[in-house]
């Protein structure tokens, strides 16, 4: 097992038409009104940016985007991760009945940092567990996101 080396799968059930949470996912600006650890997002150009994340430890990372692949047909949003984390992250939203979704969240990484790398060996089990409650907290927040007027 390389220490470096994560791969997440998560998947969320939500009470939003398809259409819609692909809208809110795709609009990663709005995140950090809905995504307590996603800090700020700075936007530079149509498909590129760099999010700011803090989760429970008290280390903050700085993630470069760039859009890979956007196809609403199928539902998958998919970028490339440069900066204090490298590799990839997908989302895929699929209908499941009226008015439900399912949401298929995909990451393959490794540290970026050598601190980070440094430290997974020691520390393998709690950025993963940091990695859930993030992806929890996600997930609950897109949900009161998209219940709320105008979400």
């Amino acid at each position: 097992m390389d220490p470096n080396h994560y791969r997440f799968r998560g998947v969320w059930q939500l009470a939003a038409p398809a259409p819609e949470v692909l809208a809110a996912l795709e609009d990663v600006r709005s995140y950090p009104l809905w995504w307590p650890e996603i800090r700020e997002v700075r936007q530079a150009g149509e498909d590129e940016g760099e999010v700011v994340v803090r989760a429970l430890l008290p280390y903050t990372l700085v993630i470069e985007l760039e859009a890979r692949r956007r196809d609403p047909a199928a539902g998958v949003l998919e970028v490339a991760m440069r900066g204090d984390l490298v590799g990839w992250s997908r989302f895929t939203v699929t209908p499941e009945g009226a008015g439900r979704c399912r949401v298929l969240f995909e990451e393959d990484t490794r540290p970026g940092k050598a601190l980070l790398r440094r430290l997974a060996l020691p520390l393998h089990p709690l950025f993963r567990a940091n990695h859930a409650v993030m992806m929890r907290r996600g997930r609950r927040g897109l949900a009161r996101y998209l219940a709320a007027p105008g979400g």
